[in-house]
């Protein structure tokens, strides 16, 4: 039994996109107004782009995926905003930073803004990158005690208070807690775990002036120590010849 489909041509019927057919799919409105030619999944990945410090694989596949999925027209609208977007596929880490622009205008703005870290956070990260470039296993362990054993030799005249001392680098691992760059462990409040986002964030060039930054610190306080003992020989000196009865 024949049909009329015998002689029909399926060849000629039209392609079909089954990506835009998926992403017209999901492409809702989230509210009232909405006319956001992305899909959902691209705003959210945008939204988390330009509100957290970092996005990684580690701490939601989904966003990453998202983020991987979008990264071209994410890219296209984080440069419309001078930023670029940053994305590290062996260390799994992305993120949003401003751009260098060759000639600012007047009329440019800077959207995100960075809470800066701090000299005793900064030089705290040069260590954890460093023990990372250095170690074979994904997951480095640090703890409390280990951090503060870092500065055990800083002191100047700024931190001549050891109590002062122990508060600024607290401070420093809570801010790294914070930007997540120090992952707290569940056995133990005082060990963390390094994210690869250090790796991601710390370049060469980042290394060596910190590198530099934590000499002169400790030179600072080789230099403070050198001065006092010169001070208290010079004292005991001065004590001796005062105290010293004269005979004569």
């Amino acid at each position: 039994m024949s049909t009329h489909l015998d002689n029909f041509n399926f060849d000629d019927l039209p392609d079909v996109d089954v990506d835009a057919s998926v992403a017209d799919a999901v492409r809702v409105p989230r509210f009232d107004g909405d006319v956001s030619e992305l899909s959902n999944q691209a705003c959210w990945a945008l939204q988390n782009l330009l509100t957290r410090r970092y996005l990684t694989k580690q701490d939601s596949p989904e966003r990453w995926a998202w983020l991987l999925e979008h990264r071209k027209v994410l890219a296209s609208r984080l440069c419309e905003l001078d930023l670029r977007l940053r994305i590290h596929d062996d260390l799994e880490v992305a993120y949003a930073e401003p751009a260098l622009l060759d000639s600012p205008n007047q009329h440019s703005r800077r959207v995100l803004r960075r809470e800066p870290m701090g000299t005793y956070a900064s030089i705290v990260a040069l260590h954890l990158a460093k023990i990372m470039r250095t170690s074979h296993d994904e997951h480095v362990l640090i703890s409390k005690a280990d951090i503060h054993d870092l500065f055990a030799n800083v002191r100047h005249r700024v931190d001549r208070d050891e109590a002062m001392l122990r508060n600024r680098i607290d401070e420093a691992i809570t801010k790294l807690v914070k930007t997540q760059i120090l992952l707290r462990t569940r056995d133990d409040d005082d060990t963390y775990a390094t994210s690869p986002v250090i790796l991601a964030i710390m370049t060469g060039q980042m290394v060596d002036e910190l590198s530099k930054e934590f000499e002169q610190l400790l030179t600072r306080g080789a230099d403070r120590d050198a001065a006092e003992t010169a001070a208290d020989d010079e004292g005991t000196l001065i004590d001796d010849g005062e105290g010293r009865d004269d005979d004569d």
